[in-house]
């Protein structure tokens, strides 16, 4: 499914616009990843792609039709998102938190269908968390309930993925295993994936296009490899950048004053 976004505009009651004017197309099956500084309004944005917060101006359309047309249960089947962990108040075991994937799917007083189950199955087996689904949330670790909760959304089977920074408490073999599953989704079944990161070189490898989100407001928007560069990243993050170029890949590392790379 497509998103188009029109001169999006948020702002928090009386506080300044936290996002002006920012205007995208994203095609079905696409990657985006969308990066920038903290503050700069990229939980904000993906909370409206939701349809969780509704902009002051500006319009959101998914697949043609506006944002707002569509009932809360019609959404739910066409976007699923992985929000930042959090500590969990219920102890719902890891296979009840991805069970609960398929509400939208089932009636009121309707049992689990063989396809959920085996929705629920695939998406625990996909993301590695079959093998801990009857612990509780309290007994998992913070990279281990961050899996559960991108195994739930799989579990919707939604053609829209929504991410906020989803490799959050992951190791480095996680992270990148989440990334080659999102893009795994991607080209295999025509998923159009949003991710919120802080990681720009795993963004660099995997997305197809990238939105930077700049605390002054201002945004770029376009192709990853054409948007990406050491002084865009310097001057969005207000570090030091230094580029290095492996075959056909770029990879940016942030220098600091007292970085070994740094000094005499």
């Amino acid at each position: 499914m497509s998103i188009e976004v029109k001169n999006l505009c948020f702002a928090y009651k009386t506080q300044a616009d936290i996002l002006k004017n920012i205007s995208f197309r994203l095609k079905p099956g696409f990657f985006l990843s969308i990066a920038g500084p903290n503050g700069a309004g990229k939980t904000t944005l993906l909370n409206l792609l939701s349809g969780l917060l509704k902009p002051t101006a500006g319009t959101i359309t998914i697949d043609g039709s506006d944002l707002r047309t569509y009932s809360v249960k019609e959404l739910a089947k066409r976007i699923a998102v992985v929000r930042q962990e959090f500590i969990p108040v219920f102890e719902f075991s890891a296979l009840q938190v991805v069970s609960m994937a398929r509400t939208p799917y089932v009636g009121v007083f309707a049992f689990e269908s063989v396809a959920d189950q085996r929705a629920i199955t695939e998406a625990l087996e996909m993301t590695d968390t079959a093998r801990f689904a009857g612990r509780t949330l309290n007994q998992l670790s913070g990279g281990e309930r961050q899996r559960v909760f991108i195994a739930r959304a799989l579990a919707q089977q939604t053609p829209i993925l929504l991410l906020d920074e989803p490799t959050s408490f992951l190791d480095m073999k996680h992270q990148v295993g989440i990334y080659d599953l999102l893009k795994k989704l991607q080209l295999e079944k025509q998923k159009t994936i949003v991710a919120v990161t802080h990681d720009i070189n795993l963004a660099a490898q995997y997305s197809d296009t990238m939105l930077l989100l700049a605390a002054s407001g201002g945004y770029n928007f376009g192709r990853t490899q054409e948007i990406l560069s050491a002084e865009r990243i310097e001057k969005l993050f207000d570090v030091k950048t230094f580029a290095v170029q492996m075959g056909p890949k770029r990879f940016f590392f942030p220098i600091g004053k007292y970085a070994r790379d740094n000094l005499s």
